[in-house]
């Protein structure tokens, strides 16, 4: 049996997309979102990025029922489920916390909703050893939450989610407490799993990497605002603003003051050293990354980070450049002036 084989079985076979249309919510002056639009086709996944109290929570909140909104609908294919109840809106949620009951099994915690909600003995069984076996959980059935790995208890959670037919996927940060290496390895089973059974999926992350292996699409937020929703390489190549040109790719991007008041902005990994003409400056640390080095350098237009393949030392002055395709320009409002 084949991943999207077995998601089909396990989760609603209606394709239906889920938008937001001019959400925003406040609590007392601060604004939590601020004219939100957004819209996630059948079996995409979107993420939300952005630092902490941007918003990316509060939109899972807002998608799950547990808030409602100030202004604006939520619309789930043709249904709005803005003022529905939770129960009634079919939506699975994975939480950073996985919520599992630590005195059940797995099998338990897995089969406790599905007789709840009046599901019979025969589908609860061939649900439960499909999912189990699609998360490589069956070995793992009679075991009790305190006796699995981090790894393990999320897949558990996801289990459940999946279990639930739902017809959209929100998921809060669901590998914040695993260690990066397995997060890493988990990061092209959970999109497998995400991607293969139709219903459209939000994904809230801080970790830019995360998002990239994961998501279709990532959708950038700042203090309650929308910056930018498009793929990976549409956020790296072409920001929207400085905000997310600053925001996306590590090391951060170098901003430097041109004299007409716009801000320039280069990455650091496009820059690169000439004989002649460019700009001045002087090394004064550097950082080795395995194959290529971060140098911290002193010029006179301020500092800035260059990554490069090595053989520069602390003090070195040389003379640095890039190329004009690796420009942005921004206002000094943050918008992006070049085309």
């Amino acid at each position: 049996m084949t991943v999207s084989s077995t998601i089909s079985s396990t989760t609603t076979s209606a394709a239906t997309a889920l938008q937001l249309e001019g959400i925003s919510r406040r609590i007392g002056a601060r604004t939590i979102l601020e004219d939100l639009d957004l819209t996630v086709s059948p079996g995409e996944c979107l993420a939300l990025l952005g630092p902490s109290g941007c918003g990316k929570s509060s939109t899972l909140r807002l998608i799950s029922g547990l808030d409602s909104p100030d202004r604006g609908r939520i619309l789930l294919g043709e249904r709005d489920i803005t003022a529905l109840p939770p129960a009634r809106r079919q939506v699975a949620m994975v939480f950073q916390s996985y919520a599992l009951y630590p005195h059940l099994s797995v099998a338990r915690n897995l089969s406790l909703g599905m007789e709840i909600r009046g599901v019979d003995a025969a589908t609860i069984a061939r649900d439960l050893d499909a999912v189990l076996e699609l998360l490589q959980l069956g070995e793992l059935r009679q075991r009790r939450p305190a006796d699995l790995s981090g790894g393990q208890r999320q897949r558990v959670a996801l289990a459940r989610a999946l279990l639930r037919r739902p017809q959209v996927f929100l998921l809060d940060e669901p590998m914040s407490n695993l260690d990066a290496q397995l997060r890493e390895e988990l990061r092209p089973q959970l999109r497998a799993i995400l991607c293969g059974g139709g219903a459209p999926v939000v994904y809230v992350t801080h970790d830019q990497q995360e998002a990239m292996g994961i998501a279709d699409r990532i959708a950038v937020l700042d203090a309650g605002r929308l910056q930018q929703c498009g793929t990976a390489r549409e956020l790296y190549h072409r920001p929207a603003t400085l905000f997310v040109a600053q925001f996306i790719g590590r090391p951060q991007i170098n901003v430097l003051q041109e004299p007409d008041g716009s801000l320039l902005a280069v990455r650091p990994e496009h820059l690169h050293a000439v004989r002649e003409g460019g700009l001045q400056v002087r090394v004064v640390s550097r950082e080795w990354q395995g194959a290529s080095q971060q140098l911290q350098l002193d010029t006179a237009r301020g500092p800035l980070r260059w990554v490069c393949d090595g053989g520069r030392s602390i003090g070195d002055a040389v003379r640095i450049a890039w190329e004009p395709q690796h420009e942005h320009r921004f206002a000094a409002g943050g918008r992006r002036l070049t085309a």
